[in-house]
Order: C-alpha cells, then sequence, then structure tokens
C-alpha cells in the first residue's frame, strides 16, 4: 500500500484525509504542529472507520519523521483567506510556513512527490519546489482542477444538467486573474460556446473567477475546504494509479505559453511521474492577454520572497 501524508489538520487536510481514506488508497499520515488536533481528528476517522466500512490506517502527529517513507506528502499548512483578504495578502506568513514544512519534507521523505495546497497557490508551490531541492515533475499544485471543478459546476446549474456530463478547462494563476476556457470546455462532447450565449458564458466565468472569494464571503469565518479536498484526491489518485490523467494543475513551466521559471495553471498529464507533460493549447488574444497578467503576478509575488 502507498503512504500519503498530509501536511495540516485544518478543514482543508482533514477532509481530504477523510476522502482519501473512504477510498482505503493507502495509509496515511496526518501531521499538524497543535498539539492533539491530528491526534484527535486521526482517532475520529478510524472510529468512522468501523462504521462506514474502510479499514484505511490514519496516523494523526505533530512530528514530521513520522511522513518517513512517504510515497506522496499533501502540504495544506498554512493560514487561510479572511474576507477582504486577497491570496497574495497571504504570501509574508506562508512562504515562511511553507520553507519550513518543504524542508522537513526533504529530511524525512526525499523520494516523495508533492501537492501543495496553500495559497497563493503558484507562488508557494514555487517556494516548495526551492525548499525541497525537488525535482520539478515532483512538485505540483493543487489549483485548475478546483477552479475548474467550480466552472463545471456553475454550468451544470445553468444548463439544469449533471454535473457528471461537464467537462471544464480553466489555466492560469489560482487568483483573481485565472483563465477559464469556454472553447475547451464541454458538455457530453458538446463544446460550450453552442450550449450558452456569450453573455452567459461571460457570467459563469467571472463567477468562477470569484469562486473562492463568494465562499469566504459566506462563511465569513475560514475558506472552501469540500471541493479543494476533492480537487486534492483526484490529483493523488491519479498519482498513485498511474493514470495518466490530463488535469489543469501548477506546473513548473521552462518556456511553455511563453513562460519560464514559475508555477503556473496548464493543462498536464499527471501520473506516477508526476507531471509528466504539460500541454500546450492555442488561446485568442485576449486569454493570452490575461494569461501574461496573471504571470506577471506571480512573478511579482516572487520578486519579494526571501528564499
Amino acid at each position: 500500500m502507498a503512504k500519503i501524508s498530509v501536511i495540516g489538520a485544518g478543514n482543508v487536510g482533514a477532509t481530504a484525509v477523510q476522502r482519501l481514506a473512504e477510498m482505503e488508497i493507502g495509509e496515511i499520515v496526518m501531521t499538524d504542529v497543535v498539539e492533539g488536533l491530528p491526534q484527535g481528528k486521526a482517532l475520529d476517522l478510524m472510529q468512522a472507520g468501523a462504521i462506514m466500512g474502510y479499514d484505511t490506517d490514519i496516523t494523526g502527529s505533530n512530528d514530521y519523521a513520522d511522513i518517513a517513507g512517504s510515497d506522496l506528502v499533501v502540504i495544506t499548512a498554512g493560514i487561510a483567506r479572511k474576507p477582504g483578504m486577497s491570496r497574495e495578502d497571504l504570501i509574508s506568513t506562508n512562504s515562511g510556513i511553507i520553507k519550513d514544512v518543504a524542508a522537513n519534507i526533504a529530511k524525512y521523505a526525499p523520494e516523495s512527490m508533492i501537492i501543495n495546497v496553500t495559497n497563493p497557490l503558484d507562488i508557494m508551490t514555487y517556494v516548495a519546489l526551492k525548499a525541497s531541492g525537488f525535482e520539478s515533475e515532483k512538485v505540483v499544485g493543487m489549483s485548475g482542477a478546483l477552479d475548474s471543478g467550480r466552472f463545471a459546476s456553475f454550468i451544470a446549474e445553468e444548463l439544469n444538467c449533471s454535473r457528471r456530463d461537464v467537462e471544464a478547462m480553466v489555466i492560469g494563476g489560482h487568483g483573481d486573474l485565472m483563465v477559464p476556457l469556454p472553447q475547451y470546455t464541454t458538455v457530453s462532447g458538446i463544446p460550450l460556446p453552442e450550449l450558452l450565449s456569450e453573455e452567459a458564458i461571460s457570467r459563469l466565468v467571472q463567477r468562477t473567477v470569484q469562486g473562492g472569494v463568494e465562499i469566504v464571503e459566506l462563511l465569513k469565518r475560514g475558506s472552501a475546504f469540500y471541493a479543494p479536498s476533492a480537487a486534492i484526491v483526484k490529483m493523488v489518485e491519479a498519482i498513485l494509479k498511474d493514470s495518466k490523467r490530463i488535469i489543469p494543475a501548477s506546473a513548473y513551466l521552462q518556456g511553455e505559453y511563453g513562460q519560464e521559471g514559475i508555477y503556473f495553471g496548464v493543462p498536464i498529464k499527471i501520473g506516477a511521474g508526476g507531471v509528466e507533460e504539460v500541454l500546450e493549447l492555442e488561446l485568442s488574444g485576449a486569454q493570452l492577454k490575461t494569461l501574461q497578467k496573471s504571470s506577471d503576478s506571480i512573478r511579482q509575488g516572487i520578486s519579494g520572497l526571501k528564499l
């Protein structure tokens, strides 16, 4: 069985552990700096297994040494957004947290792969790469899987159809300058522009861009965790099962889409080798312009880091 470690026992991390436990995809270690928090949640989840019928071993720990031998490490540690905050407001605090986490992953689980979830996602994934010293294909950020899920959900609601029939594509930075791609979004194979007007698509695109903010404002305390945890599990499963899924995610670019040396949301082939291929799509002029603004924002965030 695979060993999966989740760093951070907050809502996102713990819900991801629950979903993974129910899948019986491997043994799980959940760590956190708060004493008792991961142990208590792990115990609760183990007891739930007796009711739900899963036999997954779940360990809660405050010690990074317990992640030793992990095949995959998911980073959810860090502070979450509060109303009025942007992902960029989190850079200073979360970069320090991610540097420490990534260094410990390199120390105790040097053969693992890393999925980063901490915001601002593209910038923190870059921090994880540099602090871990891992090869870039072994460090990936969970971004497009979540954003595309939000886009797909809004489309299904608009069309009054099953969410299972919608395949959406969102690329770019995981923030206000993300780029939903209607021309690469389908409903049972039917291109979205054939089903909805430009006005409707534009409205759904804008709601997708503000999808995380909408939830933060409604919750007032905390941010989304059900959909982010589902996106994490989708990526974890693709890696551990080597299923070669095509999923938009934050990958380290080396010339693709005209970008070099940054993490950026793009469609990738993901499997046992991590990021196995970056797929380049033809984009409209307006989409390319937004994409460049998105990459400029990420570069600006990286320029202020102390690595």
